[in-house]
């Protein structure tokens, strides 16, 4: 093992045996001080462990515990990118508990597979649109149709998903203007823009706006600045929209799955290979000269590795995504992904930024 490497190691550890230490006397302490307060008897530090333990096991393992769910039917959901991944599994999964669903699909006007697969249900309550979500004129004709097969538009239209999406990567001089607006034109101002057409439909019904963001929404890193700032930007406006929509009655909710490459193959390794080439002959001279050849290389083989890496079943995700759509006291934020995952992000988001990036990056 290198010497950094070893150094790292001993750091993690003693960081690791701290932080066991501080809760091991810190913790009792607090809370043999807030026991004398309310005058109940002391505890000892193994009770304060195992119960941290605990309550930590409790959170990560125990089943979402059910708060009651709204009538589905007569309920319409307009889902948008439903050509593939998340999209197109959300609007089987939707249609199959009842809703009316309006599956917005980007190549259906083109013959695309995944459109043709939900028309084939030839059911009342699987709707098709073509839908680009960079479109004014593709969103606007959407929310019409939309409107003219609604079973009754005084009700409203109980959900919208902002499923569209994309990705890419690529450290950031290597990454053209071009591609940074092209991302958030879908990920971003996609979402705002269909959004905005839908909102007076979802304000009728006092129903829900569900919009899928990433870990990438929490935290940064590296090599995947255009996605990271696309989410973040959907972070911030789904927020504000939850501020507004309060006193409508509209709930908004945030779904952050962490990595679903293999289920979604939002990055194949045709892909991957393809973005490769561009960004090294589009990116400027100087900025080859000076990272060289050989490390742009390096960091597209871990790129290609982990294409197919992550979570290969996209149920969790799924199911949170219906849990916001049909709990009568849906979440603000869900997070559909691995136990590590999840420590990372909140260890990522509540550490000091000096302690996180040495343990990251």
């Amino acid at each position: 093992m290198a010497l950094p490497s070893v150094f790292r190691v001993a750091l993690l550890v003693l960081f690791s045996v701290f932080l066991t230490v501080g809760l091991g006397f810190g913790l009792p302490y607090l809370l043999n001080a807030a026991m004398r307060m309310l005058g109940l008897p002391e505890t000892s530090v193994t009770e304060c462990i195992v119960e941290l333990y605990f309550i930590f096991v409790l959170y990560v393992a125990t089943p979402r515990i059910p708060r009651g769910s709204v009538e589905v039917k007569g309920k319409a959901v307009l889902v948008t990118g439903c050509d593939s991944g998340f999209g197109h599994a959300l609007a089987k999964q939707l249609h199959k508990l009842g809703f009316t669903v309006f599956a917005g699909c980007l190549f259906k006007d083109k013959g695309g597979e995944g459109a043709k697969e939900l028309e084939e249900f030839h059911s009342d309550r699987m709707k098709v649109v073509q839908l680009d979500v960079c479109s004014d004129e593709q969103v606007d004709q959407a929310v019409e149709y939309v409107k003219e097969n609604l079973e009754d538009t005084e009700t409203g239209l109980w959900a919208v998903v902002n499923n569209a999406g994309v990705s890419t990567f690529g450290e950031v001089e290597f990454t053209p203007m071009d591609t940074y607006k092209q991302v958030s034109e879908v990920n971003l101002w996609g979402t705002i823009r269909v959004t905005k057409a839908i909102l007076p439909l979802i304000r009728k019904a006092k129903g829900r706006v569900v919009n899928l963001s990433s870990m990438n929404g929490r935290m940064g890193g590296a090599l995947q600045s255009a996605y990271t700032v696309s989410k973040y930007g959907l972070e911030a406006f789904s927020d504000c929209l939850r501020y507004e929509m309060k006193t409508r009655g509209v709930k908004v909710s945030i779904i952050e799955p962490g990595n679903f490459a293999a289920a979604t193959s939002i990055m194949t390794r045709d892909a991957v290979a393809s973005t490769a080439n561009k960004l090294w002959s589009e990116a400027p001279s100087q900025v080859k000269e000076d990272y060289g050849k050989a490390h742009f290389e390096h960091l597209m083989a871990l790129i290609r590795s982990s294409s197919n890496s992550g979570q290969k079943d996209p149920a969790s995700v799924l199911d949170d995504i219906t849990d916001a759509i049909v709990s009568k006291r849906p979440y603000t934020r869900y997070h559909p992904m691995e136990p590590h995952s999840w420590i990372r992000v909140q260890l990522m988001t509540h550490l000091p930024g000096a302690i996180s990036d040495f343990l990251y990056f």
